[in-house]
């Protein structure tokens, strides 16, 4: 009687409500995917550049 009883107890505190919307978290990481992606191919050029002319100014000072 007292497994049967524990049992129960185990299975009314799992409650599915908070599992999550998995369908919802999946749309979140491909869009999050798509809009990094977007940004990183409009800044990659001028990230580069950046970067380019940082490291010629600090090759001038030596």
């Amino acid at each position: 009687m007292d497994e049967k009883f524990r049992i129960h107890t185990i299975n009314e505190n799992t409650d599915d409500k908070e599992r999550g919307d998995v369908p919802g978290w999946v749309l979140v990481v491909l869009m999050t995917t798509g809009l990094v992606t977007a940004i990183w191919t409009i800044a990659a050029p001028r990230l580069s550049t950046i970067l380019r002319n940082s490291l010629d100014a600090m090759n001038g000072i030596r």
